[in-house]
């Protein structure tokens, strides 16, 4: 693979993470070698897992997907609508972590 193809390869996995989920439950199921990402809205299974693998270079068990609806909030006493989150729930391997927190 040349490194043009490459580089347009780890682009495009990092384009598929968004941002890790930074909140308590998130935290609690990382004693169970779970992490969370929110990841882009057309991002299959398979994806993600390269994605993972490839930015993070740990060896990933299971990916479990879930699409968060947007909850409609008042904001300023009109209604808006929050943005709908495609989120993964990433097993890794035992013996493998990703820390998460590191930027925070």
């Amino acid at each position: 693979m040349k490194k043009s193809e490459q580089k347009a390869l780890n682009a495009e996995m990092c384009d598929i993470i968004v941002r890790p989920v930074i909140t308590e439950k998130a935290m609690k199921s990382a004693e169970n070698n779970q992490v969370t990402f929110v990841v882009r809205g057309d991002a299959t299974k398979t994806q993600i897992k390269k994605a993972i693998q490839g930015v993070f270079g740990v060896e990933v068990k299971a990916v479990n997907t879930l699409n968060q609806k947007g909850k409609v909030k008042l904001f300023r006493g009109q209604k808006g609508v929050r943005s709908d989150v495609k989120k993964a729930i990433v097993t890794l391997a035992k013996g493998q972590t990703i820390d998460v927190t590191a930027g925070v």
